[in-house]
């Protein structure tokens, strides 16, 4: 029997779909140091391998919302789980920095199908603020991975060596393709009339994003996701290079700083319900900024060790847990029936701002942190700067 709306199963299912593109991520982490030992690479180009993936996960999410508009949310989810199989495997057995950062490109496009079509499905089944609650479960229980696949990564390597992260990711997508297959519903009502060419998604596009509603919330969203991916590009290299722990101890190191995400997400629900969806943003983008600002002094200051990058980073994604779900319901609520192409194009500016805050600290990172703390406090400042001008707007209307 299908997985009903409403249930446990359910929510769980569309966690495991949209935590596939944090463990692609998150689990290699502690090896990248050793990556670019055993590759012959230099720290911009291991680093790289996380900015392609980006690159590849935006390119993906053009295509798939569109495609699971007009085609159903299943087929696509099923050969989107087959092409990430595929660039896993050819990530496990590359031999040069270059085939592995072509085959993470290629593991991100088929990556970015689980994300795409989680959140279309909750757009399909839910509405307002049931909608906004069912990504924030689904956020608190995709914490649960970044939380966890640092440190289980780190195991990995120190036993098995950087090519099993990859081979376990290869298992998590066999067993989501298995119950997608088995499990999963068709929720799409209504299919779309509307062609699938480069035209026609760009038209569509365009009908979306010069949405105020879309585009003010899509920003402070993919404004937060960079900053938080600015940490996950650079923390194997500051914390193991800059502060001197080893996979392991990174692992768990990184996994401190999920429990911020995770904290905001559990209490981003309640907060809405208590002080609306609109003051739930404020907090969280005052959090961010509160984190950007308490890393710079930390760092300006000196002598603070770990704990000035970690508790600052803490409070960023505390903020970012917060707004993540609520700025994306707000976004994708003015569309309906396009909820597959709007969460392509929230997606696409997301992480194509997460790739080039990437490349940004990767090309700067040397013995310091300060790159990171500069990525926090422009991130931080365009979500505030957003919001202010958005709140401008309406009250001058």
């Amino acid at each position: 029997m299908a997985f009903r709306p409403d249930t446990f199963a359910l929510t769980a299912l569309l966690a495991m779909l949209i935590s596939m593109g944090p463990v692609s991520t998150d689990l290699y982490l502690p090896s990248l140091p050793d990556i670019g030992r055993v590759l012959g690479a230099t720290t911009a180009q291991v680093q790289l391998t996380l900015s392609a993936f980006l690159v590849g996960f935006a390119a993906g999410q053009i295509l798939y919302g569109p495609v699971s508009d007009k085609y159903g949310r299943k087929p696509v989810l099923v050969i989107a789980l087959v092409l990430y199989g595929v660039g896993t495997a050819l990530c496990a057995a590359a031999q040069s920095i270059e085939t592995l950062t072509a085959a993470r490109c290629l593991q991100a496009l088929g990556a970015a199908g689980p994300i795409v079509v989680a959140r279309a499905i909750v757009r399909d089944l839910y509405e307002g603020r049931r909608a906004a609650r069912e990504l924030a479960l689904m956020g608190t229980f995709m914490s649960v991975m970044p939380a966890i696949a640092p440190i289980f990564g780190g195991v990995l390597h120190v036993a098995f060596g950087w090519r099993s992260t990859f081979a376990i990711m290869l298992i998590y997508a066999a067993c989501a393709l298995v119950l997608v297959m088995v499990q999963l519903p068709e929720t799409l009502r209504e299919r779309s009339t509307a062609p699938i060419s480069p035209i026609g998604i760009l038209r569509t596009f365009g009908t979306i994003v010069v949405d105020r509603t879309f585009l003010a919330n899509t920003l402070i969203f993919a404004a937060g996701y960079s900053g938080l991916f600015s940490f996950i590009s650079s923390s194997s290299f500051i914390l193991q290079g800059v502060y001197g722990l080893g996979p392991i101890g990174a692992g768990a190191s990184f996994s401190t700083c999920v429990i911020g995400f995770v904290s905001g997400s559990i209490i981003g629900t309640p907060l809405v319900a208590r002080l609306g969806e609109d003051m739930a943003i404020r907090i969280g983008i005052g959090l961010q900024a509160l984190g950007a600002l308490a890393m710079a002094a930390a760092l300006g200051i000196g002598g603070l060790g770990l704990a000035g990058i970690l508790a600052p980073m803490a409070a960023y994604t505390l903020g970012f847990g917060i707004t993540m779900p609520q700025t994306l319901s707000a976004a994708m609520k003015p569309f309906p029936d396009k909820a597959g192409a709007a969460s392509s194009l929230a997606g696409f500016i997301q992480m194509s701002s997460g790739a080039i805050a990437g490349v940004f600290v990767g090309h700067a990172l040397g013995n310091s942190a300060w790159p990171l703390a500069a990525a926090l406090g422009v991130t931080a400042s365009i979500a505030v700067g957003t919001y202010l001008a958005n709140r401008f707007v309406q009250t001058a209307r």
